[in-house]
């Protein structure tokens, strides 16, 4: 079995080619069962949590990712959250790689959001606001760009710290890029918003997104979990990733509770946008929303992208 570690893995995901991958995907269609959840006791301190998510497409791949989640992981100077990826050969069973699953994850993420703003922002978006400054948040950039004539970076984070250090790194790569202080003014001059936090309370309001802007939530992913008020769900066309967004993530969940929102709105996944099954944006002053929870779908087919690649170097000569 190959081990691609980090670096490896990173290098065989490039958006370009990872957004082919995940559109195929969902157009040819995958097996993803609901993942499994399981609390794990630890005396010496909090509790962890560990997810299983498979995914496998008939006659072809199998792949699990591991995710171990341990939240008192700080007191070891730990990240609190570590994943590996598993990929077999689905006809045999027999194990081909094991991957980073940190990457793969972060890199996927990024990817699904880029993706679904081919259908759901405006041609012409030119100004990208980043909220957040994270692992997910420092690939938004580049995958934005893969897909769309961005020329400003504008990043937003609780810290400023954070974000000055992202916008540094953006500019350390020839992006024009700047910290937004004022996350109001920056929402409000943005032609996309793209949040990837870990927040709990709301952060972009519905009347500050102005006509034709596309508003991508990643960080939601739990009932608990928000990134925007209940009207920017008043005031949007909302897609999603999949049908489990409106079962978990508290941005949805939470409007539903008030009454500002109507899961039979939702216009439809990125599996009906892939598929051709909507258009996704109708006109340049529509605002989109697009809430993101994330599927093993996408795991498998970066993962399955980045063996591939790799297979194909080693049969090059030289």
């Amino acid at each position: 079995m190959q081990i691609l570690d980090q670096a490896q893995t990173e290098r065989f995901l490039p958006f370009d080619r990872l957004l082919g991958a995940l559109e195929a995907m969902f157009v040819e269609g995958c097996n993803v069962p609901l993942r499994h959840n399981h609390r794990i006791g630890n005396p010496g301190g909090e509790d962890g949590t560990l997810l299983l998510m498979p995914a496998w497409q008939e006659g072809k791949r199998l792949g699990l990712k591991t995710v171990s989640i341990f939240s008192g992981n700080g007191a070891h100077a730990l990240p609190g959250l570590h994943s590996t990826y598993t990929l077999f050969d689905g006809v045999t069973g027999r194990p081909l790689a094991a991957l980073d699953g940190d990457v793969i994850t972060s890199r996927r993420t990024a990817a699904a959001s880029a993706l679904a703003a081919r259908w759901l922002s405006r041609r012409d978006a030119r100004t990208l606001l980043v909220v957040g400054s994270g692992r997910v948040a420092s690939l938004l950039a580049d995958a934005y760009r893969s897909v769309r004539p961005i020329e400003t970076v504008l990043v937003w984070n609780l810290h400023e710290a954070g974000a000055q250090a992202l916008v540094a790194r953006l500019q350390a790569a020839g992006i024009d890029a700047r910290h937004a202080p004022d996350l109001e003014a920056a929402a409000r001059e943005a032609d996309i918003i793209s949040c990837a936090t870990l927040s709990t309370a709301p952060l972009i309001k519905g009347e500050w997104l102005r006509p034709g802007v596309h508003l991508d939530l990643i960080g939601s992913f739990a009932p608990a979990m928000r990134e925007s008020d209940d009207e920017c769900f008043r005031w949007a066309t909302v897609f999603v990733d999949t049908d489990e967004a409106p079962m978990k993530a508290g941005d949805i969940l939470e409007p539903v509770k008030s009454g500002a929102f109507d899961p039979q709105q939702i216009a439809a996944t990125l599996e009906d946008l892939c598929r051709g099954q909507h258009a996704g944006r109708s006109s340049d002053t529509e605002i989109t929303l697009f809430k993101a929870v994330g599927t093993a779908l996408e795991d498998l087919a970066a993962a399955t992208l980045a063996y591939d690649a790799w297979q194909q170097q080693q049969q090059q000569p030289g």
